[in-house]
């Protein structure tokens, strides 16, 4: 079962640039690709990245034990924007950015945290795939949720759209 991730290269580029924005206390920036999935013939899944959303200043909780936290706010209004727009027929994948070139790896908050909160995204539409990617400033990793109590596996390939067009093996 081989997922595929794809997104437009102008998509990404948008993506890192809004992640890299300060944030008046937080250390790091954090949002939403909305995504749309469709099964290929082994099984496998193929997402495209479709839009992104990026959660509000006044979304973002003080806490110095991790990067950025983000209220229950943030994680209701991403699923309320993915209901609206695909009425269960969208993705949610939380992003967030490593500042560094080269293939990114999970901290343990970010798999830790991803388990907590990715499973409610099938509330809203549970027949979809969710996730967490991690961009650096040329990669990306991302885990994948096929069900709401099924284990995440890691996405096996990214596609970069664009001109010039990239692919690259989504594991360490």
């Amino acid at each position: 079962m081989t997922t595929i991730f794809r997104a437009r290269g102008d998509l990404l580029d948008a993506v890192r640039v809004d992640l890299e924005r300060r944030h008046p206390f937080a250390a790091e920036r954090v949002g939403f690709l909305l995504c749309r999935a469709g099964r290929l013939s082994d099984d496998g899944l193929l997402i495209l990245a479709a839009s992104y959303d990026p959660i509000a200043d006044d979304d973002y909780l003080p806490d110095d034990s991790v990067g950025a936290m983000m209220g229950p706010a943030a994680i209701r209004k991403a699923m309320q924007r993915a209901y609206a727009a695909g009425a269960g027929n969208i993705s949610l994948f939380h992003v967030h950015m490593h500042g560094h070139s080269g293939l990114p790896g999970f901290s343990r908050v970010d798999v830790t945290e991803g388990k907590k909160f990715v499973p409610d995204f099938f509330n809203v539409a549970p027949r979809m795939p969710h996730g967490i990617i991690v961009l650096s400033h040329d990669y990306a990793i991302g885990l994948c949720w096929r069900g709401q109590r099924q284990e995440p596996t890691l996405i096996d390939r990214f596609t970069h759209v664009g001109a010039p067009m990239r692919m690259w093996e989504g594991k360490r």
